[in-house]
């Protein structure tokens, strides 16, 4: 997708990608070698949740796509993001729902697994890594639960902590639901942009578009953390040093039903 909204196909070719039911969150490729791993995660080559056969499928830059890591059978993969401050090694960052709890588990480029945490409170939707920008809570593992509005932070070791919860309406199809820190570089000439999914018989039925946001109404700066409600998309700026505060920064159309990252282009 370009900036004007154009669409051009991507690996929809044979031995391409078709994405399953369900939400294919995914993660993109930085380049960045992984250590002790002898690989890299190739530059744009992308990472996709598929919660219908539990694992991540691999989306090569050239447009091939393979299954590149399975979660035990009956586990839902419920966010992706990669490592980009190094605490995890720079691996691949995948939270699996089982019986309720979120197993979180860092993927090396080849594929290989390890547990960091089980256990751990649900989450589901999008998921960041926070940048240096983002005080004592830097290089964590952000994401959300939608059913309590909770944003968690989890360390390398696996602990978690309760970073914010709004004061928004919560529960299935309703919270806090996507989220991105604004990059390094960006100015009120950039964007935000989250997927808006049409979904029939949900509080929000969606649109099935993508949404955007100028740079001049985010009224946020580098290393922020923007998180939107799935039911109607509305925007915080959560802005952390020695402490975390919470500040609403707009809302979607009344239809949006958000899923997934936060997206920006600088």
């Amino acid at each position: 997708m370009r900036r004007n909204g154009s669409l051009t196909p991507f690996a929809r070719g044979p031995g391409g990608y078709v994405a399953p039911a369900g939400e294919p969150y995914i993660a993109l490729g930085n380049g960045r070698r992984v250590p002790n791993a002898g690989c890299s995660f190739r530059r744009d080559d992308v990472y996709a949740l598929d919660s219908a056969n539990p694992g991540v499928t691999l989306i090569q830059r050239t447009g091939g796509a393979r299954r590149f890591a399975g979660f035990p059978a009956g586990s839902f993969p419920s966010s992706i993001a990669l490592d980009t401050g190094g605490r995890f090694g720079y691996r691949l960052l995948v939270t699996v729902l089982i019986s309720g709890k979120t197993t979180l588990y860092s993927i090396d480029c080849k594929g290989r697994l390890r547990v960091i945490r089980r256990g751990a409170p649900k989450v589901e939707g999008g998921s960041a890594v926070a940048p240096a920008a983002f005080g004592r809570l830097r290089g964590r593992l952000v994401a959300v639960d939608e059913f309590t509005n909770r944003i968690y932070a989890f360390d390398q070791r696996g602990r978690v902590r309760v970073l914010a919860r709004p004061g928004l309406p919560a529960g299935q199809d309703l919270g806090v639901e996507g989220l991105g820190f604004v990059p390094p570089g960006f100015t009120s000439r950039g964007a935000a942009f989250m997927a808006d999914l049409g979904a029939p018989g949900s509080p929000t039925q969606g649109t099935d578009s993508v949404l955007v946001l100028a740079g001049k109404g985010l009224q946020a700066r580098a290393g922020d953390l923007l998180v939107a409600t799935e039911a109607g998309g509305v925007t915080l700026r959560v802005r952390c040093s020695r402490r975390c505060s919470v500040h609403r920064i707009g809302r979607a159309l009344d239809a949006t039903h958000g899923e997934g990252h936060i997206a920006f282009a600088r």
